[in-house]
C-alpha cells in the first residue's frame, strides 16, 4: 500500500490478513519477508487511524443527557 492510496478500511484490512498469511507460511527470503512486515505496519497504522476517526465520529453522533455532543467538532 503506497502512502498516497486510498483504500477502503475492508480492502486495508484484507491485505493486512494476506501479508500476515505469507509471513506465516515461513518460506518466504529474509528481505520479502522485512518488504512485507514493512507494508503490515503501514496498514496497521492506517487501520489505526481511521477506527480512531470512526471512534470520533460515533462520540459526536451520541449525544449526552442534554443534547450536547459527548466530544466537540474541534477536538476531532
Amino acid at each position: 500500500m503506497k502512502e498516497t492510496e486510498m483504500i477502503t478500511f475492508e480492502d486495508a484490512l484484507s491485505r493486512l490478513e494476506e501479508l500476515v498469511n505469507k509471513l506465516e507460511e515461513g518460506n518466504l527470503p529474509l528481505e520479502e519477508s522485512l518488504d512485507l512486515f514493512e507494508e503490515g505496519i503501514k496498514i496497521t497504522k492506517y487501520c489505526s487511524n481511521f477506527l480512531d476517526k470512526a471512534e470520533k465520529r460515533i462520540y459526536l453522533i451520541m449525544e449526552n443527557q442534554q443534547g450536547e455532543p459527548l466530544i466537540r467538532e474541534e477536538e476531532l
